[in-house]
């Protein structure tokens, strides 16, 4: 079975307040791999890979983000890609 896999950008203050761990906590309960990083234009990068409905909820969580956080926007995209065994950080 191939895998869903979705690419989001979120913008707004997603770094230095704990977005990729709390990222990587949703995606974990969800038994979703990827990752989280950050970027050099301040957005995070997250990629989410598993069962779809799982992902689409892990998508709703990334536009409220952990409570010091405050996402503007979230741009998502289907990607193709060879999914992670795990979920990273980087």
């Amino acid at each position: 079975m191939h895998e869903y896999c979705l690419k989001a950008w979120v913008t707004g203050r997603v770094q230095g307040v704990g977005f990729r761990a709390a990222s990587r906590e949703q995606a974990l309960k969800e038994a979703l791999t990827g990752h989280a990083r950050n970027l050099s234009d301040g957005r995070v990068e997250v990629l989410l890979c598993g069962e779809r409905s799982a992902v689409d909820r892990v998508v709703r969580w990334l536009w409220q983000g952990p409570p010091a956080s405050r996402v503007t926007h979230v741009e998502c995209e289907k990607v193709d890609a060879t999914p992670p065994n795990t979920f990273e950080l980087s």
